[in-house]
């Protein structure tokens, strides 16, 4: 029901007796945008229960749109992905809003039929009343059919691997279900549980075709780019999701900027000065839900946290909430480091950043998450000469 021929739009209907099962309801995103007006290919209000793996909203986006159309049953997942989804459903919603704001104008202008936005943001505060959390390695019966444990996935806050049993009468079968699965030493995160027996598997494989770099590796090459671009003056910008992403690169900043290492402090001594701003509401609001869930941190967080170092802060890291915060950043010469969404730079405050730095020899860009076909965040990544942000024509 989703996310084939394409990584977006995570949905699959699993059927058992007179009962629906679903695993996840996300929105498609990138190219496959317009899909999520076409409706849904069942009726909504035969689902019985709905199986989240995780908040992110290519995998939870269209809850809401599941709940306009009639869905009544019952959602799972895990305390912190339902925390997060509580801000992330609403921040979609209004996007949507926006969008459907924004198109009125120009239909308006045309003599067009006006359109509504995809769901709204009371859409989308009424689906938080079908939520239901569990505990990691909790089993939990929801029929006499149905049994469902889920486990940590490693992949975000609350990520979840969902062993499923379903039990017709004849048959006992065993499906695991993932969306995206975490790697090992991932920060703040502990590694993917280890699932030892299926009949069947579903699972995300978004990298599943290639062989990932080494932790080390990368961040000494996040490192240096940020090292190079503050010795010449430049600004470093960052596009990240607001969620998992941006609290992952704040983690590794933390290291930089206290130097809990002693093989890093000679090289990290000039960022002591350098300001990093997280510019993005939905990231202030996502890195609140993190310290509340910090009972789900993996050993070496925990360990800094009980030592009194929180490792989602440190001195000279600042989080803008206002749109005047956010404007005086581009028209400051200061160097600094721009934390911004959205991931993929096809909305948010990460386009006017990206406006004002692109085109400057001095400045970075750095790309830190996926890039799906045809976002602005991918064809910048491919390499084109110029693009077009906010109706201006910007050379890379």
């Amino acid at each position: 029901m989703g996310a084939t021929k394409g990584v977006t739009g995570s949905c699959h209907v699993i059927e058992y007796g007179d009962k629906r099962l679903m695993l996840d309801c996300g929105l498609y995103q990138g190219r496959d945008e317009k899909l999520n007006y076409q409706g849904f290919d069942f009726d909504p209000a035969g689902i019985d229960y709905l199986i989240l793996s995780h908040s992110h909203i290519d995998h939870s986006g269209r809850i809401p749109l599941l709940v306009k159309n009639g869905f009544q049953g019952s959602i799972y997942c895990s305390k912190p992905s339902y925390d997060l989804c509580e801000i992330m459903l609403s921040d979609s919603a209004h996007i949507q809003e926006m969008e459907a704001e924004w198109a009125n104008r120009k239909a308006k202008r045309a003599g067009r039929k006006l359109v509504e936005p995809l769901y709204t943001k009371e859409d989308a505060e009424k689906s938080l009343d079908y939520f239901e959390t569990v505990l990691y390695e909790q089993v939990i019966r929801i029929d006499d059919k149905l049994t469902v444990r889920f486990n940590d996935a490693g992949h975000l806050l609350g990520s979840s691997i969902i062993e499923i049993w379903i039990n017709d009468g004849q048959e006992n079968v065993k499906i695991v279900y993932s969306g995206d699965l975490g790697t090992k030493e991932k920060p703040i995160l502990n590694d993917p549980a280890v699932i030892e027996s299926a009949d069947y598997v579903i699972m995300e494989a978004t990298y599943g075709n290639r062989v990932h770099e080494h932790v080390e590796r990368k961040e000494e090459e996040f490192l240096n780019i940020i090292l190079k671009t503050i010795i010449r003056g430049g600004t470093v910008v960052i596009p990240s999701f607001a969620v998992g992403r941006t609290q992952e690169i704040i983690y590794e900043l933390n290291k930089y900027y206290e130097s809990h290492y002693d093989e890093l402090k000679s090289k990290t001594q000039l960022l002591h000065n350098i300001p990093v701003y997280v510019d993005s509401p939905l990231a202030v609001k996502a890195t609140k839900v993190f310290h509340r869930n910090a009972g789900v941190f993996d050993d070496e967080a925990r360990n800094l946290l009980m030592k009194g170092d929180n490792p989602l802060t440190f001195t000279n890291l600042h989080f803008t909430q206002s749109v005047e915060d956010s404007k005086r950043l581009n028209f400051s010469n200061e160097p600094k480091i721009i934390i911004s969404s959205s991931g993929m730079c096809e909305a948010g405050r990460i386009k006017h950043h990206l406006k004002h730095n692109l085109w400057k020899k001095t400045s970075s860009i750095v790309f830190v998450g996926y890039q799906a076909e045809g976002t602005l965040g991918r064809r910048i990544r491919d390499g084109v000469k110029k693009v077009k942000i906010l109706g201006e024509e910007i050379q890379v």
